[in-house]
This record gives structure tokens, sequence and C-alpha cells, in this order.
């Protein structure tokens, strides 16, 4: 299937002052260290510079004939800049890059492969970009160690919570490696993605047999493409396979059987699979198997698994998504939020060092807004992944713009007072604060085999900037939106202004016409798309809102639930108190009258009303901007935007007419400015 290059599009020629001085390559490292990670640095910088600037790039290595090397002395002579010093350096941290301008050329300088890497890209970025690369100074090392997609991709081609058509790793039980993978690659080794995990975390059916002879050289196959940009891949797996496949009665992670079956398998895996970074577990929650079922924790469980994959050096990221999912709706004490750290906090500590607990960004499940989990502030022993998801299947499944790079901020820069300093969700999960190397972040992939990865081609921006944001968090979210727009529309002030609008515009739009408060769920069951308020009301899943005639939220104070006070102080207290709780979260953490009057000096009822029809105006004025820019963007890619726009434009009014509706039919209490809510 055809497929576009999103941001790593090198035709037509861009200006950018010293790029058209450049003539070669000079690569000053060992012949041994030229791996694929070196050799695709070179073939990138080659033909982005063949693509952006007209000339190709000659490569020069260290021992070539004496008339070659007269020639690139003699081209160094003159003015100007000529080279590409590609040098590894020793003493550098992992994975960090030097870029800087000096006479006759530009050097990359990194301490490992990954690092050159990094370096061309963002050499390539600067010149996409438009800045001059005659004065270039930058040193670049990566806050997070790892920085990792998830993909919910099936064997036979679908894609869980997919909304960018079919998976191109997995087709009818088989898997791909074609020119599609390889570009794949570079999208994700350009923003600094350093780990990808292939698989569905639901692992059933056929990718349970990913682990056998019958995949795994296909699976080494994928593997090296990806290790040749830097990335080790990860599969999920499944916690029953011993007995999945037929070869033990049991999975019991205290049963010696089970341990050598695992300890065997690992060994034969990781032989096969040398480039192979570990497994992503889900276990124990929505159906799926794991060591709840012989009466053990989830850190035997995990730690089973990772004293077999350890001598490979293997890593076990186990997710904290785990709750019981069988709640009785009339009960008012069990609560779905204080699922994770009610089954994970007593653990900390009893974890393996190659364990890491995977921990969704809020308590309930990618919600438009949530308050921060609040494992995150409670473990300190423990290495811990924040996840996200770039897939939006709450928040417009990528047929409405939502960038979410602003609420990924949000996330990161939440003081959990764990200490008195270095407390930040950023600080834990970059190492900073328990100085642990296995961490980071991970999203839930939004990619598949549509034309254009993403589906909608504004959603690119949330795989662009989840990327950019793990490498290198202190960018802002405007700094993030403006480079992908750069490097995906060229640089015109009016597409740059009007897109980073929309982009800017866009999370706040949608939270305004869906969820109030931070009530969250008010969707449809299963697919999770447009308004259905009262869908989970009744439901066995834990995700209710709590309307009647007097007012709405969950109680999750000290009257309640309990889960404010899972908090560190003053958190704690914050979240307890009604009169002191953010207004974004109040109806997260309380049960309030409609005609509680919150800091806006609005009632929550006019709260609700105004913010709906606030959300519509938004999509409006969105549209109302893009359309002027007919005349100066790619035709096809201009009408895919547009046919994406009328449908959020209608979805929107949607969730307006229905969600204030509902309200007033609840209440009782007429919107104050006078207009028709039905």
């Amino acid at each position: 299937m055809k497929f576009e290059q999103a941001w790593l599009d090198y035709t037509g020629k861009v200006f950018c002052d010293g790029a058209d001085e450049i003539s070669y390559i000079h690569l000053e490292i060992q012949e041994k260290e030229q791996d694929e990670v070196i050799k695709n640095s070179v073939k990138e910088l080659q033909n982005a510079f063949a693509g952006l600037t007209g000339h190709k790039l000659t490569l020069h290595e260290e021992g070539l004939s004496g008339g070659d090397e007269a020639a690139y002395t003699a081209a160094d002579a003159g003015a100007g800049l000529h080279k590409i010093r590609l040098v590894l350096q020793k003493g550098m941290p992992a994975e960090s890059y030097r870029l800087y301008t000096e006479e006759n050329g530009i050097t990359i300088e990194a301490s490992d492969s990954r690092g050159i890497l990094y370096g061309a890209f963002d050499l390539i970025r600067q010149v996409k970009t438009g800045n001059s690369i005659k004065d270039l100074d930058r040193t670049k090392s990566p806050v997070m160690p790892m920085r990792m997609l998830n993909h919910w991709d099936n064997m036979d081609g679908s894609i869980e919570r997919g909304y960018s058509g079919e998976s191109f790793f997995f087709e009818n039980n088989t898997i791909l490696v074609n020119d599609r993978t390889d570009t794949y690659a570079r999208l994700a080794a350009s923003v600094g993605i350093n780990a990808v995990v292939i698989n569905n975390v639901n692992v059933k059916d056929a990718a349970t047999w990913l682990i056998t002879e019958r995949y795994l050289d296909k699976v080494k196959e994928l593997s090296d493409v990806l290790a040749g940009y830097g990335i080790q891949m990860y599969m999920s797996l499944n916690y029953a396979a011993p007995v999945e496949l037929g070869e033990l009665d049991s999975a019991d992670p205290l049963s010696e059987d089970v341990r050598g079956w695992w300890k065997r398998r690992m060994e034969f895996v990781f032989r096969k699979v040398p480039n192979l970074g570990g497994f992503l577990i889900k276990a124990d929650s929505e159906g799926r198997p794991g060591p709840f079922t012989y009466g053990r924790t989830h850190a035997d469980g995990a730690n089973m698994l990772a004293e077999a994959a350890a001598p490979y050096g293997g890593n076990i990221i186990w997710r904290c998504f785990v709750y019981n999912c069988q709640q009785d709706w009339r009960d008012y004490k069990t609560d779905r939020a204080r699922s994770g750290y009610d089954n994970f906090q007593g653990l900390d500590g009893k974890f393996l060092d190659n364990v890491v607990l995977q921990i969704k960004n809020g308590p309930m499940d990618f919600q438009v807004r949530e308050p921060v989990h609040p494992l995150f502030g409670g473990l300190k022993q423990t290495n811990q992944i924040l996840e996200v998801q770039i897939a939006q299947e709450y928040t417009g499944q990528q047929r409405h713009l939502c960038y979410l790079i602003p609420m990924f901020q949000e996330i990161l820069k939440f003081r959990t007072y764990i200490k008195e300093e270095n407390d930040t969700v950023e600080d834990i999960v970059s190492g900073r604060t328990f100085r642990q190397h296995n961490c980071g972040m991970a999203a839930v992939a939004n990619t598949g085999n549509d034309v254009n990865w993403t589906g909608h081609d504004m959603a690119a921006a949330n795989l662009y900037g989840f990327g950019r944001l793990a490498f290198e968090p202190e960018l802002s979210a405007e700094e993030i939106a403006r480079e992908w727009i750069f490097m995906t529309f060229g640089k015109d002030s009016q597409i740059e202004e009007t897109l980073l609008f929309m982009l800017m515009s866009s999370w706040p739009a949608y939270e305004k016409y869906t969820s109030p408060l931070g009530i969250g769920w008010m969707v449809n069951p299963n697919y999770h798309y447009g308004p259905s308020v009262d869908g989970y009301e009744y439901s066995r899943w834990g995700t209710y809102h709590r309307a009647d005639h007097m007012g709405i939220g969950v109680d999750r104070s000290h009257e309640g639930t309990g889960y404010a006070l899972l908090y560190n102080e003053p958190n704690a207290s914050v979240y307890d108190d009604k009169r002191r709780c953010p207004d974004e979260l109040l109806l997260f953490f309380h049960h309030i009258p409609y005609t509680w009057m919150l800091r806006s000096g609005k009632t929550v009822i006019q709260h609700i009303y105004d913010t709906h029809f606030e959300g519509v105006e938004m999509v409006d004025e969105m549209i109302e901007r893009f359309m002027k820019l007919q005349d100066k963007m790619d035709k096809v890619k201009y009408r895919r935007i547009v046919e994406r726009f009328m449908e959020q434009k209608e979805n929107a009014e949607e969730w307006r007419d229905q969600i204030n509706a509902y309200f007033y039919r609840k209440s009782g209490i007429s919107d104050e400015k006078g207009r028709d809510i039905y």
C-alpha cells in the first residue's frame, strides 16, 4: 500500500543558510564500530540533503586511497562549510550528542551510535525548518531513559483502539517486514523513540505463539530493522503461555516446573532474537490471566519472568492497569480509581531491578481530564514508566483534532511531594528522584497502514510530539507544535499560525464540549465515540458520574471512597476539600450540587451549559481559520483535514445538545442566558 513520509518528506528545496555549502560526510569512526545505526545515519543525511538542497553528499571514511584523500583535502581548503563529521567521542552520556559548527564543517559528536543518529536527525531538523547551520552549538541528552511506543496490533491485522487503518506489523497471522517497516523505524527514531512493543497487551490466539519457533525467525527480522535505528523491540506476553501452548497445566509463578519452563523459553527466545528488549505484561485485569489465579501477587508473577529474562538483559514491563471489572453500580464504596494503588503500593521494593511498573497517567483510563495517578509519589523503591495514550480512544479517535502534548506536560510537571525537591512526575520517571535507570515514558501508538499513518493528518502531531517530549521535556507544547508544522507543511507564516492556533485550542475545546469538571466517561460503551451520558452509569466497569436531580460527581473524599487521601500532602488535603479542590477536577473528587459556585463565579450547572456552547464555537473558529488555507496547502491533505473537521463539528454539536439537555432535564434549572438547550 502506498504511504507518505510524514515529517520526513524530503521533497522540495528549502532555504537554510549553510546547507548548500555541505558537500560530503567525513566518518571518523573505527570500522568495527560502524554498525547499522551509523550506516543508517549516513544514509539519512545523504537522502535529506539530496532532497532538500539538490546535491549529493559523498561519504569519506577513514582509510580511503590517497587520491580520494587529496580531493577531500582540497575541498577542505576552500572557504565555507564542506563536511559533516560524525565522531564517536567516549565519555559522553549514553544516547547524547553535540552538534556544532567548526571551521569548514559541522560535527556530530556522540559516545554511541544512537547519539550519532539523533544528532543526524537534529541536523536535518535544523535544515528543514530553515534555521541557519553556520552557528550551531547544541548538546542534547535524552531525559527519559526509555521512550517507548506500545502498539495494540493483533496478528490478524486489526488494531485494538486503532483509528488509522490496519496493522503494518501483522496481516493474516503473519509478520510483515517491508519498506513501510523501515520508514516507520525512521519516523520513530527521528523523534528519539528507542523502544517499541509490536503487539497488543491483550495477547490471544496466534500472538501467544510469537515466542515459539513458528514466528521467531520473522520476529528477528523485524527486530533487526528496528535495531538499525536504535530501537529495541519488545513483545507483549501471554502470562498463561505455558498452559495455552499446551505444555503445562499451570502458570503458578512459584511452581518449579513453571519457573523452569520460563527459563528455558527465555533462553530460546533471546538466543533467537538477541536485540529483544523484553516483554510487556497485562495480567489479572479485564479477564487477562495472571498470578491471582494461584493466590500469588503481581511481584511473584513479574519476578518469575524477570529472573528468567535477566541473563539476557531483558526487562519485564508490568502494567498497573489492574482492577476488578465486576463492580455493582449500587456500591458507592468500591472505587475503580483506587485499584492500581491498592494492588501495587504494598509491593513497593519487592520487584527485581529489571521489572518496570507501567502506570497510566491517571487512575481511570485515558480520560480527557483526570488527576495524576497516586502511584507516582507513592512508590519509592520501584522502577516506573508513565503510560499515556496518543491513540485518542476517549479524545476523539483521530476523527477529532486533540493535540495532547499540553496535557502530557501538565502531568509531567505535577508535584507529588514525595521529596522536598525533584518530586515531579518527570523527575520520577526520568530517574532523577531515586537514581533509577529502568524508567521513562510509553505511549499507546496512534499509527496504522493509512496512507498518512495516523488517519487524521494533524494527529501525527501527537506521535511526533510524544517522542520529542520524552527526549526533551523542557520543550514547550507550542515549540513542539511549531516544529512539527514546519517539518510537515513547510515554513509559511499563515500555515504556521493557523495550525498552531488549531493545535493549541484543540484539547481545551474537546474538554469543553464533552465531559465537564473531570467527570469523564459520558461516551458510548464499547467504541467510546460520541455522547452517551448514562452509557456506563449502570455498568460493571466502575465508571460512574452519579448524577441525580440535586447534583453530580463521585465522592472520593474521606467521607466517600477515601481515594483523595492516597496522595501525599498537601495534595491529599486539597483534593479532599471541595472548597479547595481545583475546579477542573471537582466532580472527580466530590458529589456537588448543581448550584455550587465555582471559582469562576459560575454555578456548576451554568458552567456545564456555557462550556458546551464554547467548545462548539471553538471548533467553528478552527474550521473558519483552516478554510483560508485552501490555496496554500497540498490539495489532498487539505481535503482530508476538512473532511475530519466536518465530522468533528457535527459530533461536537451532538455532544453539546445531548449533555445540556440531559442536565437540564435532571436539574430543572434553566440556562441563565436563555439559549435553547432542548
